[in-house]
């Protein structure tokens, strides 16, 4: 599993792609109605394309419509409120600077106290391995 930070960058990065894909999809499925009298919809063509604005939008029933946007809008919801949560369990934040100099030496120590743990296994480990290796170097065959 990743660590926080990455966890956390990862669904900043979703966040921003849900961002663009409900724009898109606002753009893509909208009815062309206009907001007001003065408002045209243009029907001038593309240079690259050659295709008219109103062939690039593909309305959807206004109920179908709506109930898209209201799912883009409930992940985006959703995953800012991962994403508060991500921030909420990053370590440091309840802690002052002491508080984590404090633990940092704790683990220190802790590692140094397991270091020699492993040393002394590792001698034991060598230890038994030389007793056997003259056990069997002891036996005869019959």
């Amino acid at each position: 599993m990743a660590d926080r930070l990455t966890q956390l960058q990862d669904a900043v990065d979703q966040l921003a792609n849900q961002f663009v894909a409900s724009i898109y999809y606002t753009h893509k499925h909208h009815d062309l109605r206009t907001v007001s009298a003065t408002d045209t919809v243009r029907a001038d063509k593309k240079e690259n394309e050659g295709a008219s604005v109103d062939q690039d939008v593909e309305p959807y029933p206004t109920e179908q419509f709506k109930a898209g946007q209201r799912e883009l809008a409930q992940d985006l919801i959703l995953k800012e409120q991962q994403i508060e949560y991500l921030i909420s369990v990053l370590p440091g934040l309840e802690n002052s600077e002491k508080d984590q100099e404090q633990t940092i030496k704790q683990l220190e120590e802790d590692l140094k106290v397991a270091e020699e743990q492993r040393k002394e296994a590792l001698q034991a480990k060598e230890a038994v391995l030389a007793k056997l290796d003259g056990v069997i170097r002891s036996i005869k065959r019959p």
